[in-house]
């Protein structure tokens, strides 16, 4: 007769504590982050003011990467300093064409029609080349609240952020929330009050759980 051993007990007790202990985890994070998915899923699928979002939604949400940021005078930023607040993204070279002037002034444009609200919302320029920007678009972003402004290799930025098909980064703005997700796609050549409605209905979807400032 052959006989087999016995798993011990002691190692059947660990699995089922390491079972158990993820299992734990889960709903502790199902839990954390079911505010924020009954949020969005109220405004932007059961949609109780019968409208439809603007922008494109991002199902699933896109969580921020480890990307590897630097400021303009080339000294590392880290990634998790862009989580705590809304984000509104511009993507461009550094000589920032027509477009990217344009995205930059309704950033700024629209950042300021929220009133109360605008505090909850940064404004972020993500440069995808070494290209140095004009003192000129400088000054402008940096007037009043500034621009935060990074760069990023346009690669490593692909982990993260998409263009719609046909399109490149440039053509859009993307609407990030404060966990760092990647949550919104703004269509190419904006229309600004549709936008801001898509920026309202975020804030007003979220303000139990996001509060202003990093």
């Amino acid at each position: 007769m052959t006989v087999h051993s016995m798993p011990a007990p002691q190692v059947a007790d660990a699995a089922r504590r390491t079972a158990r202990g993820r299992l734990k985890m889960l709903l502790v994070l199902l839990v954390c982050a079911s505010p924020v998915i009954a949020s969005y899923f109220t405004y932007f699928v059961i949609r109780p003011d019968g409208r439809t979002n603007y922008s494109e939604l991002i199902l699933p949400s896109r969580a921020l990467p480890d990307l590897a940021l630097t400021d303009l005078t080339g000294a590392p930023v880290k990634a998790a300093t862009l989580k705590g607040q809304w984000l509104l993204v511009v993507v461009s070279g550094g000589a920032c064409d027509a477009l990217c002037e344009r995205h930059l002034w309704l950033q700024r444009q629209l950042r300021e029609t929220l009133g109360r609200e605008k505090d909850r919302l940064d404004k972020l320029w993500l440069i995808t080349d070494t290209a140095t920007p004009r003192p000129q678009t400088l000054q402008a972003i940096t007037t009043g609240v500034p621009t935060a402004v990074l760069r990023v290799p346009e690669a490593a930025l692909a982990q993260w952020l998409a263009p719609a098909a046909g399109k490149s980064l440039g053509q859009h703005l993307f609407i990030v929330d404060p966990m760092g997700e990647w949550m919104m796609r703004v269509p190419g050549d904006p229309e600004p009050s549709r936008l801001k409605r898509d920026v309202e209905k975020l804030l007003r979807a979220s303000k139990s759980w996001d509060l202003p400032g990093r």
